[in-house]
């Protein structure tokens, strides 16, 4: 397998390939190089469907110029903040093995992750891309799940092109916030459908007990997001939206 950068003429048949219809394998097998190096490229250079071989060509060659060749710390050896690269790696390991047995997709929870530990709190997709060797349309599915829960904020930088997928100290709060719109919904129409089949049955029997414990669950979330709110001001940050005026997410 060669190894090196991508030369023009590399590029020129990724565009073509890409014209055509190949995915990032194919892509791969045609140029003999790993499949990750071909979705690294085409993410950093707009993707499947603005990927341009001469517009790449040229960035590439600005980035190598601006910022010379990029390097990941040996493990073992420190990364930013004095950290061990190693051990850095080794948290992030486990903590999307965490997500993942909680029921996140592998791929979401490698997102979130990198997404928790990065100081700056937002990355591109491309920089996910690069910094999980995965595709970019992998990214893209995780991004769109991440966003529509709540846990990831899209940003865009006054003067970039490329927008950064956020989270925040805000991010628990939010989510949160929609998980307990839901348990009101269902706590609600539980009550409701306890008084339609009767209490004194075994249907209505099991809605009023249904209702009774959501409304407990909303009662002690309620506490919860004062004494929150009252640690928020002691840090001197500002409060957060009251979780009755969140929108959520319709429930499937």
């Amino acid at each position: 397998m060669p190894g090196g950068r991508l030369t023009y003429q590399d590029r020129q048949r990724i565009e073509q390939a890409l014209a055509d219809g190949a995915g990032y394998a194919e892509i791969a097998r045609r140029l003999d190089r790993p499949t990750s190096t071909i979705s690294r490229e085409v993410g950093r250079n707009g993707g499947p469907g603005g990927y341009r071989a001469t517009a790449a060509h040229r960035a590439t060659a600005h980035r190598a110029r601006r910022t010379g060749p990029v390097t990941r710390p040996p493990a073992g050896q420190s990364t930013g903040y004095g950290r061990d690269a190693a051990a850095v790696q080794a948290f992030e390991q486990q903590f999307a093995a965490l997500m993942i047995q909680s029921g996140f997709p592998r791929m979401t929870a490698r997102v979130l992750v990198s997404l928790f530990v990065s100081d700056g709190g937002a990355l591109t997709a491309a920089e996910l891309v690069d910094r999980l060797r995965v595709s970019p349309a992998s990214i893209s599915k995780s991004i769109a799940f991440l966003e529509r829960i709540g846990f990831v904020t899209r940003r865009r930088e006054p003067g970039q092109r490329r927008d950064r997928y956020a989270v925040d100290d805000g991010l628990w709060y939010r989510a949160w916030s929609l998980r307990v719109h839901v348990f009101r919904t269902w706590a609600d129409a539980a009550t409701r459908g306890a008084a339609v089949l009767g209490p004194d049955t075994p249907a209505g029997d099991r809605l009023q007990l249904m209702g009774e414990f959501f409304g407990l669950v909303c009662r002690d979330v309620e506490r919860i997001t004062a004494e929150w709110q009252a640690f928020l001001s002691t840090r001197g940050l500002p409060p957060q939206p009251d979780s009755r005026t969140a929108v959520a997410e319709p429930v499937r």
